[in-house]
């Protein structure tokens, strides 16, 4: 608490309140599943559309967050969040009102150019907004069950003894010798029908010093 009454100090007296500081500050929270949030890579619609505003906890999150890693730059994102948290919900409601408000006025005027934004669009358009937004969300799915396969996959090597892992890695080792047995024939052959120009680079390399010594 006493880290944020210092800094806080320091911002009033440079006449600068944390919802001047924050007014600007951060990137928007992508998340094209709602419609009514029109983001800024669906180049089928207008040219530009307003940035989501960031919660009034987001806010301080994102003004705190270089401050506790310069103070502890050894630490991980996630024990500075916990921190940050708490820091939060010490927070008086009078100083969290600032963010608050800030954030309240924020959505306010998004909505609006919101709503300016939809009524000019056309049909068309809108249809075609959907299928993005039902393709950037078939997407973000796959990737995100792709990344729990992954992670499970982690789990289960780091659960193997050392001789079950031994007999994959000598697997591993098996298929890198067929490969390299394997490339090697192939790139002979390309050679005698003049293709070298699909040989490796370090396979062209080789047959030009070949050459140089010859």
């Amino acid at each position: 608490m006493a880290l944020f009454r210092g800094v806080w100090s320091v911002l009033s007296a440079l006449g600068k309140s944390g919802a001047d500081l924050c007014a600007g500050c951060g990137s928007r929270l992508r998340s094209p599943f709602s419609f009514a949030y029109v983001p800024r890579y669906f180049s089928s619609t207008a040219n530009s559309y307003p940035k989501k505003p960031l919660t009034s906890y987001v806010r301080f999150s994102k003004e705190q967050l270089p401050i506790f890693k310069a103070q502890n730059p050894d630490a991980k994102n996630s024990e500075l969040i916990r921190k940050i948290a708490q820091l939060w919900r010490e927070l008086p409601d009078s100083e969290k009102k600032i963010y608050e408000d800030a954030y309240r006025a924020d959505w306010q005027a998004y909505k609006e150019e919101i709503n300016r934004i939809q009524e000019q669009l056309t049909p068309s358009q809108i249809v075609s907004l959907e299928k993005e937004i039902l393709q950037k969300r078939l997407k973000r799915k796959a990737l995100i069950k792709k990344r729990v396969k992954l992670k499970t996959i982690n789990e289960n090597w780091k659960n193997l003894s050392s001789s079950q892992k031994q007999v994959y890695i000598q697997l591993a080792n098996d298929d890198k010798i067929r490969y390299y047995n394997e490339m090697k024939s192939w790139e002979e052959q390309m050679k005698e029908v003049g293709r070298n120009d699909l040989l490796r680079r370090t396979v062209k390399h080789q047959g030009k010093d070949d050459t140089d010594e010859c």
